[in-house]
């Protein structure tokens, strides 16, 4: 077992790492950037009420759908040159969108918003792994692409809201250009290319002995029933699995969002079986091939699979309690919503104080006991959020959010390095996207679970508590949102009443869903303790010659 750490990163690499964080900012607030946006969309382009919902969620999908493919495609035609590609599309894609006349139009081009955001995410964490090769540096280096990623859900609300003071609604896509333009400027001179030297092996390549491999290799004969790689040693990349990967995910997000805005229905239920079966054929063409997109192998080795769980979960927690956080801010306490977002920003100061500490202990103990303590930290903040009340003080409010949002990402920054750490360089792009999918499935799961149960909770205190005589009951009884708007329409007494009740109601449901979001705190904390202690120590092991002519070999570290 050789621990020898890895060569250190340069004024250079940081540097790169810098110019990388510039993307993954914009895609991140490209997520949460349209929330303020939407009615002055609606005024100007004047979409159906389902046009309306996919300019919100188109992007969100296709980024989601293609995460796989694009990891494995920045693998194969290196993520530099993917890098570069994604942000060409996404500068094109941001300028076509501030300027669509149409909702077809914009819905199209947020698609191809997705589709070079979905080329950036996986190719920038991708590239964190093979430029820190040393460990605690790579520790640092995934604290702060992780603190980026967070930071810039958080951030797209409030840079819509102050550019919507100022300028028309197209502006909230314009700020993307010229940062997507110094990325092209830079990133040539900055970040040197990794793509995969010689293809990753699979289950089914892993029955041939090393021995045939290597007279394979030397004679330069080629095994029956094996792929035939595509030029420079690379394997074709397999457009069936990319077809299958994206007809897995984009059904199953899509009904479990559709299910938490209106709750059971023919469609979206059919669409989860859909995704999955897809999956599950999906998962079968990985295991028989030579180079699949996905290496199951490496899938189920604690040390890569626990993280993705325990991410999965970080996820469902903080894009479940998300929806509930603003709207409280805004409907209960009454904050118009540019006030609203901008106190949203301080649950970053939790996450500035702890992400590192985090990162620090985890060069001390166990990986898995850091990791624990964050998700300890996140349910603690969670039961601080079930104390609230309609009267609540703010800074209550923002402590239970700060203490929440702060384990959470600590956890989630442990859970990201132990998962590079475990993927060999030249599967980092694939790596980093089964990462990221599994973040996007745990948000779509967490909307689904925990708003269906403050809705729930809402729905069936509200059923007893709005006041005689208020029209229009099953808009009331079915969102703050809509309570709101029927009692704008109502005399002074009455109108208090029912605004009343529906807040109280709504407090009640959130309470609920932070108890749901601290049990699953909870376990996964304890999942994180008993499965994967041990797992930090050690990685997956580099191959005997470097990944590619134009970079460095990454250090070896001891398989577990």
């Amino acid at each position: 077992m050789d621990n020898t750490p890895g060569p250190r990163a340069g004024r250079k690499e940081w540097t790169a790492l810098g110019v990388l964080m510039l993307p993954l900012l914009l895609v991140s607030m490209d997520v949460s950037v349209l929330y303020f946006a939407i009615p002055s969309i609606s005024e100007d382009l004047e979409p159906s009420a389902t046009q309306q919902l996919w300019i919100l969620d188109m992007y969100g999908f296709v980024l989601a759908g293609l995460l796989i493919t694009m990891g494995a495609l920045g693998d194969r035609i290196g993520r530099r040159r993917l890098v570069l590609v994604g942000a060409a599309v996404f500068g094109l894609a941001s300028a076509a969108a501030a300027y669509a006349h149409s909702a077809e139009l914009l819905i199209a081009v947020r698609a191809l918003l997705g589709l070079g955001g979905a080329a950036l995410m996986p190719s920038t964490l991708a590239l964190v792994r093979n430029l820190f090769h040393d460990e605690k540096q790579r520790a640092k280096a995934v604290t702060l692409w992780t603190a980026v990623l967070t930071t810039g859900i958080s951030l797209g609300p409030v840079v819509s809201g102050l550019l919507l003071e100022h300028f028309w609604w197209g502006s909230v896509f314009l700020i993307n250009v010229p940062a997507m333009a110094l990325l092209l400027a830079l990133v040539p001179f900055l970040v040197p290319e990794s793509s995969t030297g010689r293809p990753a092996v699979g289950p089914a390549a892993a029955e041939q002995s090393s021995t045939e491999q290597s007279s394979t290799e030397q004679s330069g004969t080629e095994q029956p029933g094996t792929e035939r790689p595509a030029a420079g040693g690379r394997p074709r990349f397999d457009l069936l699995s990319s077809a299958l990967s994206l007809g897995a995910l984009l059904p199953v997000i899509y009904g479990v969002k559709e299910w938490a805005r209106h709750g059971y229905a023919p469609v979206p239920a059919l669409g989860i079986a859909v995704g999955l079966l897809f999956g599950f054929v999906f998962m079968r063409r990985q295991r028989r091939l030579e180079h699949p997109m996905i290496d199951l192998g490496l899938l189920g080795r604690r040390a890569f699979g626990g993280p993705v769980l325990a991410n999965l979960l970080a996820m469902f927690a903080t894009v479940g309690m998300a929806v509930f956080f603003s709207q409280y801010l805004q409907s209960v306490l009454g904050q118009s919503p540019l006030t609203a977002a901008l106190w949203s920003l301080v649950p970053a100061a939790g996450v500035a104080v702890t992400a590192p500490t985090g990162a620090a202990l985890a060069q001390r103990i166990d990986r898995a006991y850091v990791m624990g303590g964050g998700f300890a930290l996140s349910a603690c903040g969670f039961l601080l959020i079930t104390q609230l009340q309609t009267d609540s003080p703010l800074w209550y409010t923002l402590l239970g959010g700060s203490v929440y949002a702060g384990g959470l990402v600590a956890a989630m920054t442990i859970a990201n390095e132990l998962a590079l750490g475990a993927a060999p360089p030249e599967r980092a792009g694939s790596a980093a996207a089964v990462l990221e999918s599994g973040q996007e499935l745990g948000g779509a799961l967490g909307m689904a679970i925990l708003g269906s149960v403050g809705a729930a909770v809402y729905s069936r205190d509200m059923a007893d508590g709005v006041p005689a005589g208020v029209p229009h009951a099953d808009a009331v009884r079915e969102t703050l949102g809509g309570a709101a708007a029927v009692a704008s329409e109502l005399p002074g007494a009455v109108a208090e009443a029912l605004l009343t009740a529906a807040r109280e109601a709504f407090t009640h449901g959130m309470g609920i869903a932070a108890i749901g979001a601290a049990v699953a705190m909870s376990g996964a904390g304890l999942f994180s303790v008993v499965f994967l202690r041990g797992a930090g120590r050690a990685a997956a092991p580099v191959p005997d010659e470097p990944t590619a002519p134009d970079h460095r070999p990454a250090s070896r570290e001891a398989a577990l």
